[in-house]
């Protein structure tokens, strides 16, 4: 069973919402009604991450971090503001649980001895071939 990073923590209250109106097609709803949702989470006042969570969501999501040290994360795919408002907050914990889930560290393995004559004796069947054509050529 996998360990949950964020141990059911509730990052609601430190969540501040902003709308607008969505871009692309979509008609008279895209441009009377305000479905987009970005929703603001500031890393660095946050009262739920430990110190070196912040580190980490900082180094690793930088890209996604303005200058006041939030994060700013956008969706504007549903029809309802509602349906954009729960995708934005499932996307922020399916990003944090990514973040903050150690990766595991690669054991670095040797080539057997198998594979190595396996691959010496394909390389030996190639070079044949192509010594067979150029004998074949040259005549």
């Amino acid at each position: 069973m996998e360990l949950d990073v964020l141990q059911n923590r509730d990052f609601s209250s430190e969540f501040k919402f902003s709308t607008s109106r969505s871009g692309g097609p979509g008609g008279q709803n895209v441009n009377k009604v305000s479905t987009k949702v970005e929703l603001r989470f500031n890393v660095i006042e946050s009262l739920l991450l430990w110190a070196d969570e912040k580190e980490i969501v900082l180094k690793k999501l930088q890209n996604k971090i303005n200058k006041e040290g939030e994060l700013v994360l956008v969706s504007q795919s549903e029809r309802s503001q509602l349906g954009n408002k729960e995708r934005v907050i499932e996307k922020f914990y399916t990003l944090l649980r990514k973040t903050l889930t150690p990766q595991k560290l690669r054991k670095p393995t040797k080539q057997t001895k198998a594979s190595k004559e396996k691959r010496l004796q394909s390389k030996k069947l190639n070079s044949e071939k192509k010594i067979r054509r150029k004998s074949f050529d040259s005549e």
